[in-house]
């Protein structure tokens, strides 16, 4: 942007990202106080925090509706030479406005002015004002949809199998491989058993509570869909409330199930228009569709069909743009710093926990100190420090790394605070389109359509996420980070709702720690040759070390985040050969005080049958555990162990060894997991 853009270079070669990120310089703006995000703004808009005292005087001349001056005369001067429009705050003033003035979020104000004015010119001149503490350019967000028209499915597509049996009675949840993949080569040739969740596995502890609300920070959910509507988050006060009143006094009016941060309507409103992306609506399917209820698929935290699937809370962010009617060569879904902004305010203020966030901004920039200080950063600190409502201290935003195939995660996910999630295909590689490297956190299901069309030959799209839509048929299939996303967010909400159950109160930090603690490892298959995509169709064959060591800690499971948060130790055995596990390291304490019971190792029928249990599981003196697996899956096993020395009757001050103590029988869950052992993809 003219002579205050951020300079960044990155030396990209012209058919492929390469392997590390090249040095970076950026330039500082001219003005210390201008904002840098991106090139990619919204035209007649800017963002100004003013001083302390200066807001003071601003308060006193701008009212809800705001108002075309500020009281301050060289500011009110470059108002009226950009054509000012109206000036209002950009935190919408509520019932929490004590904690809001506290957090200096009364000081952030949007101007809107003519929208052939020159922004940087308008920046520069805001920022000489004394009483200006920082401008900010509105940046545009995108969702990044890489396949924006949904991929409805039909009766010429095969059903595969995803299930062993009926965990409930949802019909397309047999379409649904990313919560439970047998590897059926109905959906790719080379796909892998395991390659998912585990949501069977934990369906069987909770499947939701509806407590647990998780805003929707995207484009707009569909609140009459069928397999949604039951689990949408209702304002109760609004709904019995008087219609055009602020019933709560939390700032907006009529928000039944959320806010349009578009239009600035009540959500529930939008009609369906030829183009609408949908792309809000496919993620909420993925957090909470309803289970068991008869009509399509599932939810990851949909419930179990009795009203007690966590809550979908809508947050709109983005519109649907084309070329004709807003940026040139451009037909993706759009919003904007001010209206992302507001959302986080919202979902912190009326008790959401998990913010689902499939977006980011089109950035270059991979250095935090670019994102800190903006107003959409406060805005998510606010979320994280008075996010929750009454189930969680604190709120946890997730969002997708981006689908550029970048070797850095875009921002905000990148920040160091919040997690951003990478997507992987059904036979546990990286997805082709995703990004990686500093900034990703861990990685889910996300699809990969490319890697079955070329390997396959075909044109069939069941290797990609299968969830609700906006669309007529409302079922459909979609790829990306932004699918890969609420996988995680729904297994957050399992999380919550398992620690609910367990009498316990999670923290935002408690909650990320024991995600990020409770993952696969996906390094194992990066080995050989994968099908890329350099540009337009032309499919290449990129070495997989590119993403090696750069997709996170791992992929989410969320059986073993549920174990995690009742305190359940896991070990996690290599599928199709004997292991010797010391099972001593997954429950701790001091080894030399414990003696194993041989034989006083269990496992049930059910569960040796779904591992394909060979021969006896045996535990010796020592703690080392006998078992083969030859299926991938998990399950549970109860041993037993005698804790501390017994007493020697004919010595007492002497102690023998622990055979007298006293007997301790502890359960530990069991996962089975494949890992490539050879030159290729598995």
């Amino acid at each position: 942007m003219k002579n205050f853009i951020l300079l960044l270079t990155l030396l990209l070669c012209a058919s492929c990202v390469k392997d590390s990120i090249e040095s970076v310089s950026i330039e500082q703006p001219q003005h210390s106080k201008i904002i840098m995000l991106s090139d990619n703004n919204v035209a007649g808009s800017m963002i100004v925090c003013f001083d302390d005292e200066a807001v003071t005087r601003v308060e006193a001349g701008v009212s809800r509706s705001g108002a075309t001056r500020s009281g301050i005369e060289q500011f009110d001067a470059v108002l009226e030479r950009i054509g000012v429009v109206k000036m209002e705050r950009l935190f919408i003033p509520n019932r929490f406005e004590e904690r809001l003035r506290a957090e200096g979020m009364h000081r952030w104000y949007v101007v809107s002015f003519d929208q052939n004015a020159d922004l940087d010119k308008a920046a520069v001149e805001f920022a000489a004002v004394a009483e200006v503490d920082k401008v900010q350019y509105n940046t545009m967000m995108s969702n990044d949809d890489r396949r924006p028209t949904t991929i409805v499915a039909s009766s010429a597509q095969p059903i595969v199998k995803t299930r062993s049996n009926a965990t409930f009675n949802d019909p397309e949840l047999d379409r649904q491989w990313h919560y439970i993949n047998v590897g059926d080569t109905n959906i790719y040739s080379g796909v892998k058993a395991g390659a998912d969740i585990n949501a069977e596995e934990a369906w069987k502890i909770t499947a939701g509570d509806n407590r647990v609300i998780v805003a929707v920070v995207d484009d707009v959910v569909k609140p009459t869909h069928p397999d949604l509507a039951d689990n949408m988050w209702v304002n109760t006060a609004e709904k019995n409330g008087v219609a055009g009143v602020d019933d709560d006094n939390n700032g907006y009016v009529d928000d039944i199930h959320g806010v349009n941060f578009v239009t600035f309507v009540a959500d529930g409103t939008t009609e369906l228009k030829e183009g609408m992306s949908d792309h809000g609506t496919h993620v909420a399917g993925t957090v909470a569709a309803v289970n068991n209820n008869g009509k399509g698929g599932c939810g990851v935290a949909g419930g179990t069909g009795k009203g007690d699937g966590v809550r979908i809370m809508s947050c709109q962010i983005f519109y649907y743009r084309t070329q004709a009617d807003y940026a040139p060569n451009s037909s993706w879904p759009s919003g904007s710093d001010k209206g992302a902004s507001r959302a986080f305010q919202y979902a912190a203020d009326n008790g959401a926990a998990i913010a689902q966030c499939s977006y980011g901004f089109p950035t270059k920039y991979t250095q935090d100190r670019v994102f800190e200080g903006t107003a959409q950063q406060v805005a998510i600190d606010y979320f994280v420090k008075y996010g929750g409502g009454e189930v969680m201290k604190g709120g946890l935003p997730i969002f997708a790394s981006g689908n550029e195939k970048l070797n850095y995660a875009t921002y905000p996910g990148a920040y160091r605070d919040y997690i951003s999630v990478t997507a992987m295909s059904c036979n546990y590689t990286p997805s082709y389109y995703t990004n990686f490297g500093p900034g990703s956190n861990i990685a889910a299901p996300g699809g990969d359509y490319l890697q079955r069309y070329y390997d396959d030959g075909t044109g069939e799209f069941n290797s990609e996420i299968y969830s609700t839509t906006f669309l007529e048929g409302n079922y459909g299939y979609k790829q990306g980070t932004s699918m890969a996303c609420p996988h995680v967010s729904g297994v957050a909400a399992l999380a919550i709702s398992h620690a609910l159950k367990l009498g316990k109160k999670l923290s935002a930090i408690e909650l990320r720690n024991t995600l990020l603690s409770s993952t696969h490892d996906i390094d194992s298959y990066c080995v050989g040759q994968k099908t890329d995509l350099s540009s337009g169709n032309t499919p290449i064959s990129a070495n997989c070390s590119k993403w090696k060591g750069k997709m996170g800690v791992g992929y989410i499971d969320a059986f073993k985040t549920l174990m995690n948060i009742q305190g359940t130790p896991c070990l996690t055995v290599r599928t199709g050969t004997k292991q010797s596990v010391d099972i001593s390291d997954a429950i701790g304490g001091n080894p030399a005080q414990m003696v194993f019971v041989d034989g006083g190792v269990t496992m049930s029928q059910a569960d040796r049958t779904k591992l394909g249990v060979e021969g006896d599981i045996t535990i010796s003196k020592t703690g080392l555990l006998q078992i083969k697996c030859t299926k991938p899956g998990s399950a549970m096993l109860k041993f037993k162990f005698v804790s501390g020395p017994g007493v020697d009757k004919e010595n007492p001050l002497g102690s023998t060894e622990a055979t007298g103590g006293m007997e301790v029988v502890q359960e530990v869950a069991i996962f089975s997991r494949a890992f490539a052992t050879n030159g290729g993809w598995l």
